[in-house]
């Protein structure tokens, strides 16, 4: 359901909010047979809804929503749809998980080794990224992750009973077998699920993402058969900013390279060395293999498997002229965040970086598909404050993008249509990189949504959790709830600037997030040896939190690696590892340590909502939201131990 690309962090609250009902239900009946139904359903709702176009005219975020693989499917006017059906199904299919979780925490907890139980979910957590990201690497499909989970599924449902198993085994066939049947795509990249599609002897090939048009991988050369009028005008748009550089340049950078169209156009106007950037290593293959073109081929084009940011930041070299080809995302930088994998490229930070590496008399161009004047003001504006002069622009192709934008000293004395700028334009930064949202303020939509999800979350823990329903304020763990809302909080921020610090590839995220269970699981090992006071943990995750937010992320941009990896521990380290401190010492404390741990992961699921306040405040202030949270359970705890000392 390619909505959900857009809006992944869906998955991770649902399953934060299944996991936590989960874990309050320890001690009540487990059937466990409802997890592989559970399993089943969703898989059966994922393929209906997948036959479905769902859209929408008035949502504030510009959505890419081309339904090419369904072009019959009926049409629903509402992208809520699928959200909230996914968030209601993902949530029911951890629940049994949640329950067998917190039967486990409570086991250890009459052992008397708490922490014990907690280890071993972070341990488990921390192999299952590992492993994941192997399964990226490898290219594996979706039958085979399925597989690998029911596999394990299996092994538990074996260890209860043989009516278990036999329900799970009957279950486990029927999802691989839907999965496997309905497969359609060529490739899972680590970022896409790709399919190609052949347009005939002489033409290129359409390469779709998530069964939308992503690239055209064109007969673009000038000296290429003319095949038909789109191809012909597809030459005509490619080459427009050499038509208006004073001489050909030698040097050229292509940011966003895709398949080689912007390579191949670069080479055939004479350029002597060309350096061409693409994040997805799938997309890189394909064109390898596919474009008729041959552009990755030649000896004057270097390819770079990384992100935008990252190269601009490391390389060394100045060019005649710097590319941004259509970046434009059609997914999140990680489930975690609400920032697209481009947004740190369309930013006024990015813009400046680049014209850092241009040569003296270098020009900029960038293309952009654009559906939204906003989008066109924002680029504009960004462009204007970073050569102090309007881009020159070109509008209205509407083949594979709409607009090219010119700017820099290569095209000072051009007399074209420039681009008016408005003052009334958010620039996209850093710290508020959302070009694609109208203006610093949570729509309607983004309201609603949330609204929807904690109805919801209401209702399923009052259904789902009855000792909720009955006394739900003698059962409310504030201490755990607010730790679980600060710490989603605290790992979406660090998450978001580790991937700006770092590059936004897929296995940024994945040492990122292994590092972040890891400084956990060492803080939390090292409290079974030694008992930090609570009040000097507080007091480093405090300091360590306002570190955070002083600290501007430029300054752990060293070029040098081995510092920047220094800077970045110590800026995401402390705050993690006091936090796993403080929240170790919290866990030992309690009596239900399955009610503790699915309050503080009910905290996740409001933390998961209270992140779209970045929209309004910018990623740096999510720190002091999530210090505000840890000082509230602060003074709970405070409370607590003020009434009840024997618990001290």
């Amino acid at each position: 359901m390619r909505v959900l690309a857009y809006f992944p962090n869906v998955v991770l609250i649902s399953a934060f909010l299944g996991l936590g009902i989960g874990t309050m239900r320890a001690g009540k009946a487990l059937r466990l047979w409802l997890w592989p139904a559970s399993l089943a359903l969703v898989t059966t709702a994922t393929l209906v809804m997948h036959q479905i176009a769902f859209t929408s005219q008035n949502i504030s975020e510009f959505l890419w929503l081309l339904y090419l693989d369904i072009p019959n499917a009926p049409v629903v006017e509402d992208v809520r749809i699928p959200i909230v059906v996914t968030f209601v199904l993902t949530a029911l299919s951890f629940v049994v998980l949640g329950q067998i979780v917190g039967e486990r925490l409570q086991d250890f907890n009459r052992m008397g080794i708490p922490l014990a139980g907690y280890i071993a979910d972070l341990a488990g957590s921390l192999i299952g990224v590992i492993g994941f990201a192997l399964a990226s690497f490898c290219g594996t499909f979706p039958v085979t992750w399925f597989g690998i989970i029911l596999v394990l599924g299996a092994i538990l449902a074996a260890s209860r009973s043989k009516t278990a198993l036999l329900v799970h085994a009957i279950a486990a066939i029927a999802i691989l077998s839907a999965i496997g049947i309905t497969e359609r795509t060529l490739i899972y990249s680590p970022y896409y699920a790709i399919r190609t599609r052949s347009l005939g002897p002489g033409r290129g090939t359409d390469i779709l993402v998530n069964g939308s048009f992503h690239q055209y991988a064109a007969p673009i050369r000038r000296d290429d058969p003319g095949t038909n009028d789109y191809d012909i005008m597809v030459r005509q748009i490619y080459p427009i900013p050499y038509r208006f550089l004073p001489s050909h340049p030698r040097s050229v950078l292509v940011l966003g390279a895709g398949t080689g169209n912007d390579v191949a156009v670069a080479l055939d106007q004479g350029a002597e060395h060309i350096d061409a950037v693409e994040i997805d290593p799938a997309i890189i293959s394909l064109g390898k293999a596919l474009h008729p073109d041959h552009p990755y081929s030649s000896p004057r084009a270097n390819v770079f498997n990384t992100d935008a940011r990252s190269f601009l930041r490391n390389t060394t070299g100045h060019y005649d002229l710097i590319v941004f080809g259509t970046l434009d995302s059609q997914t999140r930088l990680s489930a975690l965040s609400n920032v697209r994998l481009d947004n740190f490229v369309y930013t006024i930070d990015c813009m400046r970086m680049a014209r850092q590496r241009l040569a003296p008399d270098g020009g900029m161009a960038l293309y952009f598909f654009i559906k939204n004047d906003r989008i066109r003001d924002k680029i504009s504006a960004m462009l204007t404050s970073t050569f102090g002069q309007p881009p020159i622009v070109f509008t209205g192709f509407h083949a594979l993008f709409s607009d090219v934008f010119l700017a820099g000293p290569a095209w000072g004395r051009v007399t074209a249509p420039r681009a008016l700028v408005r003052q009334s334009v958010d620039i996209p930064t850093d710290d508020w990189p959302y070009l694609y949202l109208d203006s610093r303020k949570i729509s309607a939509f983004y309201v609603s949504v949330s609204l929807i999800f904690l109805g919801i979350a209401a209702v399923m823990i009052a259904l789902l959790a009855p000792e909720m329903r009955s006394a739900p304020l003698k059962h409310f763990d504030a201490e755990m709830f607010l730790f679980g809302a600060a710490f989603l909080l605290l790992e979406t921020k660090l998450v978001t600037q580790m991937n700006l610090l770092w590059g936004s590839t897929w296995i940024t995220s994945a040492v990122v997030f292994a590092s972040i269970l890891l400084t956990i699981l060492i803080g939390t090992i090292l409290m079974q040896f030694w008992t930090m006071p609570f009040r000097l943990a507080g007091a480093g995750l405090v300091i360590a939190l306002l570190g955070t937010y002083a600290v501007p992320t430029a300054w752990l941009l060293a070029r040098t690696p081995a510092v920047r990896l220094g800077l970045s521990i110590l800026f995401a380290g402390g705050p993690i590892f006091f936090a796993s401190i403080c929240f170790a010492l919290l866990f030992r404390e309690r009596q239900d340590t399955n009610l503790a741990f699915g309050w503080n992961l009910a905290g996740a699921v409001i933390g998961g909502l209270v992140e779209l306040v970045a929209i309004v405040v910018g990623l740096r202030s999510l720190a002091l939201i999530a210090l505000a949270a840890y000082l509230a359970s602060f003074v709970a705890k405070y409370v607590r131990d003020d009434r009840h000392p024997q618990l001290r």
